[in-house]
């Protein structure tokens, strides 16, 4: 599933290209998403609209338009952006295509159909039932060690799933908390209320420094994740943590150990992450 880092990554690859495309035509080939594609509303708001700016919240990509309207995509489990010429091979779930008066194509292939592609007005939209309940993004100042311990105080969650929390921090994912933990020499399971102030920043700056060199090598191609131009994400390389269950750990040479938490697979070492 992409996450932060693949969004931010995806958002990257189309700033410098997409922003003063003019929309010609919006092809609807499939409206049946998580939420209806608004085929109509899509078309009536973009054709002849001109791309403003191209940001992103949470995982949620947003591309500014003409009309102070912004288009919302959500990439869901499979969804990947594509911008190529109009003559390119069509794949298969290329289910929304954005044409450009440039001759170029904006398409969202998402074979499992889980993403989003909606449209809203551009003023309010951190207050649509889908954004409203999200947390500060872990790349800002608004993230900082003694918001993220208060908020920890009391709870019996353990600190993975506090910190997959989109309400306590948006953006991060399965991928990125196993490895902000290894980093931080936490166990998955501890309790995040019983995670001590010294580890609670630690832990904050694990979160930054996973997520910002994930984005600076392209984010993670477990499957077939690739930015607008096609390039795959290299972090995988670099994974100390996941996917790595049964392999000595890159620090101590103890085992990586896997678990089941909240029906995702959790990696970790047994000695590191006492």
């Amino acid at each position: 599933m992409p996450e932060l880092p693949e969004v931010e990554v995806t958002r990257l690859s189309l700033l410098p290209v997409l922003v003063g495309e003019r929309v010609e035509k919006v092809l609807v080939r499939e409206a049946r998403f998580r939420l209806p594609v608004p085929t109509r509303r899509l078309r009536a708001g973009l054709v002849g609209r001109r791309v403003l700016e191209l940001r992103r919240r949470s995982k949620y990509l947003l591309i500014d338009v003409e009309g102070a309207k912004t288009i919302i995509i959500h990439l869901g489990m499979s969804g990947r952006l594509r911008y190529l010429e109009r003559a390119a091979e069509q794949e298969s779930h290329e289910h929304v295509v954005f044409q450009l008066a440039s001759g170029q194509d904006l398409r969202f292939r998402d074979p499992r159909r889980f993403g989003l592609v909606l449209i809203e007005k551009t003023d309010g939209l951190e207050d649509l039932p889908l954004m409203r309940h999200l947390g500060p993004e872990p790349l800002t100042d608004a993230f900082d060690d003694d918001t993220l311990f208060e908020r920890a105080r009391g709870r019996k969650a353990p600190i993975k799933s506090f910190l997959m929390d989109a309400r306590v921090v948006v953006g991060v994912g399965n991928i990125y908390a196993c490895e902000a933990l290894f980093r931080s020499g936490i166990h998955p399971a501890r309790a995040a209320g019983r995670v001590s102030r010294d580890r609670m920043r630690r832990l904050t700056q694990t979160v930054r420094e996973v997520l910002s060199e994930a984005i600076a090598q392209g984010g993670t191609t477990l499957n077939d994740f690739a930015s607008a131009d096609g390039e795959p994400g290299y972090f995988v390389v670099r994974l100390a943590a996941y996917g790595r269950e049964g392999e000595a750990c890159l620090q101590c040479e103890a085992p990586i150990r896997r678990i089941v938490q909240s029906n995702r697979s959790t990696f970790y070492c047994t000695r590191c992450q006492r």
